[in-house]
């Protein structure tokens, strides 16, 4: 997730805000606002301890109008049965929330001190970070990356070359956030922060956000302030529970069918299997192993030859989960099925276009906002099919860029400058194409000559760029996008809702659901 200097220093108390750089190449999983919660200091504290069951409460449970998920040929699965299957991975995703709240607490109180120590000299925020944080930080070497990469070899995946920005990324973060949290340390010494409880926990009724969990030189922190905060989090782990709930329970189900069959001819459910599921499994050919190995080998250690019956092994499994489904399907057609699960509820999201480069229909009732970075491969992919997918609806659609450059990434914020100082002389789309058409080579000097092959008067051009004037707009879209949670590029809106399948066919589906949702609107 690119975290601001900002977001540096209010954070700067919390020791895991560096969790999510650790992964980008280590290999763990990244999650939004995961990690453990560092301590809380206060100049006074007057604290009560929740009951035990609120402190294991995430506030974040999608509640069941009934208990009952699926009806099966008159048998019914009770959420029990589906949720003792899967509760060793729904409780970390849980704990994820429970402990984004704990955080985001400090979060809030740092944020206020900031602002009080900004009001106090009379100048912005974002100057405070720069004067006693970013002009402090040195910056770090190759050298010092590869110190980095030598020590932590074990433990990364991939080669120093691939991964030396990333690192020098990682460790420039480290180097904010120390002196981040001296700055934090110093304004807390004159700023009175009373907390009214040692741990924030979620509110149980809407008048419950009203509860007030600290106060910064007089002003509340409430309940209300922290939820507004995590509701992309909570969100997503409630997709993400879902999702394991729709596994678990489509696995009873199918188990179900299969045992009804196999009573049904009288053998045995595994004999059943083996005759019906069994031959539809169609032997795994070299040209498919090396295919894969071929695809992966970046991101394995050995030959095919030493990884080969690995291979095998694991695309003979999928061949078989896949005639497995197709079966499922079969026994799902003749069966009386009724299944109650249903997704949560989308989020809406309210996200400003105006001053932004957009196409389309100027009063379109169909509004894409994507949220890009100019080195993100996958933005390089995404950005075609969506300019495709407008311009076959027309004045239907209006498509929307923001900019979004990873903290990762280091020439993606001059780039999205870059695009600016286009954009000022009427050439957004075509600069833009550009430099997704040049992902490798965004050094000033090219963004430069960018500029020269389509004709931009440079003198005005390089002067944006070289003195950092549309930094402001990229910055905005930054916080914009870092107040609704987005963690990744690209990120996608439709009409406020987030499309997580970027497929040219998704995507023309959720437009026309949203078509349907305004027309029956204003019927």
């Amino acid at each position: 997730m690119r975290r601001t200097l900002l977001l540096l220093a209010i954070a700067a108390l919390i020791p895991s805000i560096t969790a999510k750089s650790n992964s980008a190449f280590y290999g763990e999983p990244q999650h939004s606002r995961t990690g453990e919660a560092g301590p809380t200091q206060s100049n006074t504290v007057a604290q009560s301890k929740p009951s035990d069951k609120k402190d294991a409460d995430c506030g974040c449970e999608v509640k069941v109008p009934s208990n009952v998920l699926a009806v099966v040929n008159g048998v019914k699965i009770e959420i029990k049965d589906v949720d003792e299957v899967i509760k060793d991975r729904v409780q970390p995703l849980q704990n994820q929330v429970i402990e984004a709240r704990k955080r985001q607490l400090d979060v809030e109180i740092n944020a206020r001190l900031l602002a009080a120590e900004a009001a106090r000299l009379g100048i912005t925020t974002e100057a405070l970070i720069e004067r006693e944080v970013s002009q402090k930080v040195k910056q770090p070497t190759d050298a010092d990356a590869q110190a980095f990469y030598d020590q932590n070899r074990s433990r990364i995946q991939g080669e120093f070359k691939d991964l030396k920005e990333e690192i020098i990324s990682y460790i420039r973060s480290q180097r904010l956030e120390q002196e981040a949290k001296k700055l934090a340390d110093r304004i807390r010494v004159r700023v009175p922060v009373k907390l009214m409880v040692e741990s924030p926990t979620p509110p149980e009724t809407d008048a419950d956000r009203a509860r007030v969990f600290a106060t910064v030189k007089g002003k509340r922190i409430t309940s209300g302030d922290i939820e507004d905060t995590l509701k992309s989090l909570i969100f997503s782990v409630q997709e993400q529970v879902y999702e394991l709930r729709k596994q678990a329970l489509d696995m009873k189900i199918n188990d179900l069918l299969l045992e009804a069959e196999a009573k049904r001819r009288n053998v045995t459910a595994a004999a059943l299997f083996e005759s019906e599921v069994r031959p539809r499994v169609k032997p795994v050919t070299e040209e498919e192993a090396r295919k894969l190995y071929e695809v992966n080998k970046a991101t394995v250690q050995g030959t095919f030859d030493e990884l080969r019956p690995q291979v095998i092994q694991y695309l003979q499994g999928q061949a078989q989960e896949k005639a497995a489904e197709e079966y499922a399907v079969q026994l799902r057609t003749g069966a009386n099925l009724q299944v109650f699960l249903k997704m949560p509820d989308p989020l809406v999201f309210e996200i400003a276009i105006d001053d932004r480069p957009w196409k389309g229909g100027a009063n379109a009732s169909v509004t894409i906002v994507e949220f890009t970075d100019y080195e993100c491969p996958s933005c390089g992919a995404t950005q075609p099919v969506l300019e495709e997918v407008a311009k076959e609806f027309g004045d239907k659609v209006k498509l929307v860029v923001r900019n979004f450059p990873l903290a990762q990434h280091s020439r993606a914020f001059k780039a999205a400058e870059a695009s600016e100082a286009a954009r000022e002389q009427g050439k957004y789309w075509e600069y833009s194409a550009l430099l997704f058409a040049n992902q490798k080579a965004l050094e000033v000097p090219r963004l430069k000559e960018y500029a020269t092959r389509l004709g931009l008067d440079r003198a005005k051009f390089d002067a944006a760029l070289d003195s950092g004037r549309f930094s402001s707009r990229v910055k905005r879209d930054l916080a914009d996008g870092e107040r609704i949670g987005i963690d990744s590029t690209p990120s996608v809106f439709i009409n406020g809702k987030r499309a997580r399948d970027r497929t040219k066919e998704s995507l023309k589906a959720a437009i026309e659901a949203a078509l349907k949702d305004g027309a029956r609107k204003q019927s």
